[in-house]
């Protein structure tokens, strides 16, 4: 409904077509098509982030944050209970925690500074491998101290019972200091590089920092949906912006004549490029770069055929530039937006529906037609997809 309206206040030539549309779909600008339920109710994020700190008694724990921490709130309660996180990584919270109890250095704390535990990262999948990114504050300690505690954490993982029995796969070490202070990335300490999990058929390989979704049977629902609407022949291009691992790409690589996708952690485009190899893919490539800076180049290097593009950005939703080139590449005539927050990326919707000017230049799109995922059960938050078209290309849904 807000989206109609601001079509409304900000593109005139397409007030008639917003007021036919909302006629027809109970003043929304184009059908809803409802909520599509996760298939994993409970037990279902493949990734958690832990907080390693202290109980309302005062005990070392690792867990999450009982409230936020500028509402006054330091207190970590475990895990164990929580509809979201498996039983996988339960157990290396707990294990987590009898390393944090038994080791001689405390936890961090975050009102004096002081303390080196900071947080515990678990990734899982549906391959039963699992990987532990343990997070360190140094303060001063020496290379050698910090190298013992490294030391002290493999034997944990692979040699003491209760770390053993986790069936770590991956196991890094990660030095994170304060804002002033350079942070290392993650250091590899035992096991495999990389994690794998499959999804809609195809082996993907996880790095530390690279982006996955963190409910998999949810993302293939996802998935499902974007090729169902794409409208892929063998003669588009896809292109995939803000691609992380490929995922998306990849998934949708045997419907089209080729993929493209941009990221800008380097980390999660190797990860892309080594998915593509491991799957055989062949016509898909990734770039590592500012999609702002490299959409116009990508675009123009497959001119003449029709192009398709899809956009996962993160929370906060496009930048204004990949806006703006999006809506110069007038060949790019479907787009298709997953939000994961619809509220921040609102002004990424009206930016690509608004009237051409000198900061929007381009034929503007309009929005074709809606749908949500619940890729977070028991939380207030969905993943909405909208699939918007150019003005000047009359679809199916006129």
């Amino acid at each position: 409904m807000r989206l109609a309206k601001d079509i409304c206040a900000h593109n005139r030539a397409l007030q008639p077509w917003v007021l036919n549309q909302r006629e027809k779909y109970d003043h929304l600008c184009c059908p809803f098509l409802g909520i599509t339920p996760s298939p994993l109710q409970r037990g279902y994020r493949n990734k958690c982030e832990l907080s390693v700190g202290r109980g309302e008694c005062g005990e070392r724990v690792v867990g999450f944050r009982l409230g936020a921490y500028r509402l006054g709130s330091c207190c970590v309660a475990p895990p164990a209970g929580c509809a979201h996180v498996d039983s996988a990584t339960v157990e290396v919270a707990l294990a987590t925690q009898t390393l944090v109890r038994q080791s001689k250095y405390d936890v961090y704390d975050p009102h004096s500074y002081r303390g080196h535990w900071r947080q515990l990262t678990v990734r899982t999948s549906r391959c039963q491998e699992l990987m532990v990114i343990l997070t360190f504050h140094p303060q001063e300690l020496s290379e050698q101290e910090v190298a013992a505690v490294k030391q002290e954490v493999v034997h944990f993982f692979t040699a003491e019972d209760s770390g053993k029995a986790c069936g770590v796969t991956s196991l890094y070490f990660l030095l994170q200091g304060q804002r002033e202070r350079v942070e290392s990335a993650a250091e590899l300490l035992w096991g495999s590089a990389r994690i794998k999990e499959t999804l809609m058929g195809l082996n993907f390989l996880i790095s530390p920092a690279a982006f996955f979704q963190v409910n998999t049977g949810g993302a293939e629902a996802l998935l499902t949906l974007l090729g169902e609407w794409a409208g892929l022949t063998k003669d588009t291009h896809l292109l995939d912006v803000c691609c992380g691992t490929g995922t998306i790409g990849l998934s949708l690589a045997r419907f089209v004549k080729s993929v493209v996708g941009v990221d800008i952690c380097a980390e999660a485009i190797e990860d892309a490029n080594i998915n593509a190899a491991l799957n055989g893919v062949t016509n898909a490539r990734f770039v590592c770069a500012r999609a702002e800076d490299s959409l116009s180049a990508l675009v123009n290097s497959v001119r003449g055929d029709p192009v398709v593009a899809i956009v996962d950005p993160p929370r906060a939703g496009l930048q204004v530039k990949v806006l703006q080139a999006l809506r110069r590449s007038v060949c790019v005539g479907r787009l298709l937006y997953v939000s994961c927050n619809p509220r921040s990326a609102s002004s990424n919707f009206n930016d690509l529906c608004r009237a051409p000017s000198n900061r929007m230049r381009g034929p503007p799109f309009r929005p074709i037609r809606a749908a949500a995922v619940d890729l977070f059960p028991h939380t207030p938050h969905y993943e909405l997809l909208l699939l918007f078209e150019r003005h000047h290309i009359l679809g199916t849904d006129t």
